[in-house]
């Protein structure tokens, strides 16, 4: 089977578990899938370490339709774009040169567009489809599940609101078909030159709702300050760990002499950031979401416009809020624990505040069972199994 054909490659790893998330090319490894965080070797077509040469196959293979991309890879080294696997699902891909070679990253995204109930969010993140303006944030590292919270709050939009829907994305990735709201989506690199362009030509399109893949830099925060302060509902994401650190974010794109401003504007505009951090499961079935919910109320509009000081944080604020839907990390991770969702051990290394956490678990145990525990970066983590392949592809999985 000749790698310029890279679809029965691409269809052979898929069949390994039905949780695949990632799919990894890199010269010098065998292909790999990542399953619920974790990396597994495979053989596809009997193929064994990848040579340099065979990984520039699959990435011309890739690349074949799309000359943009092509163009930004031999550019820059690196690029970004959408593939279909026709029929079964479509990826969002990175291709990117190191040491003279290729590697190539493919997240799986499924036809089926997510929905609240699916992910295990809060419930409480419906409201976000009745908000009219502002700017909603969904924070988090790489694969915490960003793109898939944005795309079930434009699906429920979608369905429940008459409206013109723009999103700015790169790639485009969940295919949104028109319902009762008319959605045109636009990809950077062939339908728009980059976010901030994009984004200052969606003022004219007449949008309630906005969607940007990424707020980037200034140019791009700044129009999205604009469109939320002129009655648009900005929707977008963010690299960070959680709140507080998605504010100093957003702060820090500006000049220093523009932060008393930028504070008093971002505290009127802003109405959720929502943090996620995707966990393993106990039961080695997965990972579970963990999320952090920050709202837009007088006290936190009071912290992030005068800034924070000694008992008056965003973190006081949302473990006070509860009543109003907010919720902090190390509550939803103590109450994953206690409920056996998550081991402590998962539970500790995800905590905001290690120390914290495991004072909370053993004053809620009234015991020291969670005395031996320690909140350092050493501590042990449960290794947990893929979920068990099919038997036809046995011999994909490297043992």
């Amino acid at each position: 089977m000749s790698l310029l054909d890279v679809a029965p490659i691409i269809e052979q790893m898929l069949l390994i578990s039905d949780n695949v998330s990632d799919i990894n090319f890199s010269t010098g490894q065998k292909p790999q899938v990542e399953i619920s965080g974790s990396l597994y070797s495979a053989s596809p077509l009997g193929i064994g370490r990848l040579s340099g040469f065979q990984t520039e196959m699959i990435a011309m293979s890739i690349l074949r339709d799309n000359s943009e991309a092509a163009r930004q890879l031999a550019q820059s080294g690196t690029a970004d774009l959408s593939y279909t696997l026709t029929g079964r699902c479509r990826f969002r891909v990175n291709i990117f040169q190191q040491r003279g070679s290729f590697s190539i990253v493919m997240r799986v995204i499924p036809h089926e567009i997510p929905t609240f109930e699916s992910l295990n969010v809060p419930p409480q993140l419906t409201d976000i489809c009745n908000i009219r303006n502002g700017i909603v944030l969904v924070t988090g590292p790489t694969g915490s599940g960003k793109s898939s919270t944005l795309a079930a709050v434009i699906d429920r939009i979608n369905e429940i609101k008459s409206y013109h829907i723009v999103t700015i994305e790169d790639p485009i990735e969940f295919l949104h078909p028109h319902k009762k709201c008319t959605i045109n989506q636009r990809e950077v690199g062939s339908d728009t030159k980059d976010f901030a362009s994009a984004l200052r030509a969606a003022l004219r399109q007449a949008p309630k709702v906005i969607l940007v893949g990424e707020m980037r830099d200034l140019e791009t925060a700044e129009i999205a300050l604009e469109a939320a302060e002129t009655g648009h509902l900005v929707l977008s994401t963010l690299h960070t760990i959680d709140a507080s650190k998605t504010i100093d974010r957003i702060i820090g794109l500006y000049p220093k002499n523009e932060e008393k401003i930028i504070r008093m504007r971002l505290a009127q505009t802003f109405r959720y950031i929502i943090s996620q951090r995707l966990v393993p499961r106990a039961d080695g079935k997965g990972r579970i979401a963990a999320v952090e919910i920050l709202k837009s109320n007088p006290r936190t509009r009071e912290y992030i416009e005068k800034g924070e000081s000694e008992g008056k944080s965003l973190l006081d604020a949302m473990r006070d809020g509860e009543i109003d839907g907010m919720q902090d990390f190390d509550t939803v991770l103590r109450q994953m624990i206690t409920k056996e969702q998550i081991t402590l051990e998962d539970g500790i290394s995800f905590a905001t505040n290690q120390n914290n956490l495991l004072l909370q678990l053993k004053g809620l145990s009234g015991t020291d069972d969670y005395s031996n525990a320690q909140p350092t970066p050493a501590m042990p983590k449960l290794s947990v199994p893929p979920p068990s392949p099919r038997n036809s592809v046995l011999d994909l999985i490297e043992k």
